[in-house]
């Protein structure tokens, strides 16, 4: 199958931005001590990262431990070489470079950024002949072959193009025969026994009579049944062992960092070890309320099976893992916004009952990341997100300060003037911090939700009144619901809506900017810049993330555009096409503090009060409604895509342990030095080898059979 032609929108391009996270300045502040703690936990987020890749596709771990073998037994620059040699264009080399590049930076060939395929932009003949030429060719052809990788990685029928459910998508957190009705019935019979889905899989299998047995595995070391239930010809069967060899060795990991913890971070990771050796979502929730209660370290870390988006259905985790450094100026500024939280909550558009009865002040801290593994990086962290554990007990927001500048190395802003291009060069990144924070610690940190217990008790007045109505509140949750399973598909964009919402409404306030020590003018452009920072990611780049047929693929960029029309509709923001080839957003200055800031607080009460009162069918229509593509945006969505960037690759450093000294290396912002990064990355990879071909062969057929 060519990448030439129509499948040109799933290739990586030649220019693929590629730019560094800096980070030495703040691990050069760390102690011996605190370099070695970093330096172990980073090693088991590596390990635990590689489970991603089993949670992409089918073919993600069998094709990232050939590209890491082709890398290891050659340096790039031999291989460029030697490919030279035989008649290899500078191109078709450059295309494999980047190839790498992308699935180890994406966890896999989906990417992490709007689970979009991407295929190497070198022929399949031609990529089979360049391996070939490596003098392990010997060892990478049984995964070549085995694994069908050259046609595999190049697929691009229907169903292979997209994470989701089959047949519009593919994924492995089903097996291919699962439908959106299987999934229903193993959400109501794990909400009958008290469990919950985060690091769960889900395989249907068909038994004799036609009766249907539902394998849902748990992620842990340890292999074993758990559980077995009959229900007519449905049949629930819970077993541990779900990635189990990853799993051993990143226990391992973690136990190595135990020696240089605090004693509550001794108990957090002991908590973590014993949920990732045993399969307990009840474990990894007591290491994230000891995380919780240890305030301030100089090493922030939190591992696990934690966000949602990727699932089909909203509920399942990806696994990532992070270790930061505190960024002590910045961080400052975060913690005088917790003190003022109270104060700033009140604010918001919604009544007190509808806010939590105490606000839980939680660790803000800005974080300089030192590793991060996953499916990519974001810019700030609201978590645990255990709906029990927010609500009574507290959470942690995290800022990761050196994404941000990162993030915005070599970007352009297209469909502005140039005096908003201007002003966004001077204020952007700074906007951006303001949002991060008011969107994790205000955002997500917000609202309360309605519960009634199965003793019949609940958690707000018995005559409490709708906002919206003016009438009783007539729905609730029921124990052992959530707002993820509830909400299911749209959970994430929904609540991302919200906290941007939640960022756009309290921006405004003067109060709240002098915190970050902006006044007068300053205050005033920060305000427009951080609104016009939403708007164009609204308008102007998250079509990218919609399409005919699928529909959105990613939630913050589903939640901008929400945000978008919702201020289109009341003339705050405009959108004219100047040329054939062109847009111009406009955002009116005038009218932020008046029609824009109504608009936005009566939707966000709306937000809140579905929300709280986990009202689904009216969240569905409000949402949904405005979710919809259509009229001007189904023209404008080419000229959007015709500007379409491709997102930054970001190379992260490494740690290096010689003679019990951590040290850090890091790397030019180069493709070549991306693939030394992850290389030297994993110092005894065959292990990891060996579990990542091991796993994969095993659910094969659960992916391709049916």
């Amino acid at each position: 199958m060519s990448p030439e032609g129509d499948h040109s929108q799933f290739l990586l391009p030649l220019d693929q931005p590629i730019v560094s996270l800096e980070v030495t300045s703040a691990f050069t502040q760390l102690s011996a001590k605190e370099k070695l703690y970093a330096h172990y936990l980073s090693k088991a987020c590596w390990t635990g990262g590689l489970v991603t890749l089993l949670q992409t596709s089918p073919e993600s771990g069998p094709v990232f431990v050939l590209l890491h073998k082709l890398f290891s037994a050659q340096h790039p620059s031999e291989i460029k070489l030697l490919a030279t040699a035989h008649n290899f264009t500078d191109s078709e080399i450059l295309a494999l470079f980047i190839y790498a590049a992308g699935i180890f930076t994406n966890a896999g060939n989906f990417k992490g950024f709007g689970d979009t395929k991407f295929i190497p932009g070198i022929e399949p003949d031609r990529f089979e002949k360049l391996l070939k030429l490596s003098p392990i060719w010997s060892d990478l052809q049984s995964l070549w072959y085995c694994f069908n990788l050259k046609e595999r990685l190049y697929d691009l029928r229907q169903g292979h193009t997209c994470l989701g459910y089959p047949p519009e998508g593919c994924t492995t957190y089903f097996s291919a025969n699962c439908t959106v009705e299987d999934n229903a019935r193993v959400l109501s019979w794990l909400k009958k026994h008290n469990l919950e889905l985060y690091n769960t899989r889900c395989f249907k299998n068909i038994l004799p009579g036609d009766s249907v047995e539902y394998e849902i595995r748990l992620a842990s070391e340890e292999i074993g049944d758990v559980q077995y239930d009959v229900d007519g010809k449905f049949k629930y069967k819970l077993v541990k062992g779900d990635y189990s060899p990853l799993m051993k060795i990143l226990s391992t990991d973690l136990e190595k960092a135990l020696s240089y913890a605090n004693q509550t971070e001794v108990f957090m990771l002991q908590s973590y070890i014993r949920s990732f050796r045993i399969g307990s979502i009840n474990e990894h929730k007591q290491g994230s309320r000891l995380w919780i209660q240890n305030k301030s370290p100089a090493i922030e870390t939190y591992i696990g099976f934690i966000e949602t988006y990727r699932d089909p259905a909203g509920v399942r985790g990806e696994f990532e893992g992070f270790v930061s450094v505190v960024n002590r100026p910045m961080s400052e500024k975060f913690s005088n916004l917790v003190e003022n939280a109270e104060r700033f909550l009140s604010l918001l558009p919604w009544p007190k009952d509808f806010e939590k009865d105490t606000f839980l002040r939680p660790d803000f801290t800005s974080l300089d990341v030192l590793t991060f593994a996953g499916s990519g990086i974001p810019a700030g962290i609201n978590i645990p997100n255990y709906d029990d554990i927010r609500q009574s007990e507290g959470f942690k927001n995290v800022a990761l300060g050196n994404v941000i500048p990162a993030s915005y190395q070599y970007s352009k802003t297209p469909f502005l003037s140039v005096a908003d291009i201007e002003l966004l060069k001077e204020w952007r990144v700074r906007a951006f911090e303001l949002q991060v924070g008011l969107h994790e610690l205000l955002g997500h940190g917000s609202g309360k939700l309605f519960f009634k217990a199965a003793d019949g008790s609940k958690n707000f007045p018995l005559n409490l009144l709708d906002p919206l109505t003016g009438s009783a509140i007539n729905s609730w949750y029921q124990s052992g619901d959530t707002f993820d399973a509830c909400f299911g598909t749209i959970s994430s964009a929904y609540e991302e809506c919200r906290a941007e919402a939640v960022g756009l409404f309290l921006s405004l306030e003067s109060s709240v900017l002098e915190i970050f020590g902006y006044k007068d003018q300053d205050a005033d452009n920060i305000r427009y810049i951080n609104w016009l920072s939403l708007i164009w990611a609204g308008a102007g780049r998250a079509l990218e993330m919609w399409e005919p047929g699928r529909g959105w693929l990613q939630a913050h960029s589903q939640a901008r555009y929400v945000l978008t029309k919702i201020l289109m509709q009341v003339g705050v923001v405009k959108i004219t096409q100047p040329s054939v080839n062109d847009l111009l957003i406009t955002l009116d200055r005038d009218a932020i503090l008046g029609p824009g800031r109504n608009a936005i607080s009566h939707f966000l009460l709306q937000l809140q009060v579905y929300k709280s009162t986990g009202d689904i069918q009216a969240a569905n229509k409000l949402f949904g409604g405005l979710s919809e593509v259509e009229g001007p945006w189904l023209t404008w969505r080419s000229i959007i895509l015709a500007h379409k960037q491709p997102r930054n690759m970001l190379i992260q450093p490494n740690t290096e342990l010689v003679n019990d000294n951590v040290t850090l290396k890091n790397y030019k912002p180069h493709v070549e030095d991306m693939i030394t990064s992850w290389v030297e990355r994993f110092t005894e990879p065959e292990p990891l080898y060996s579990a990542l071909i091991e796993l994969a062969r095993a659910d094969l057929h659960h992916f391709y059979k049916y």
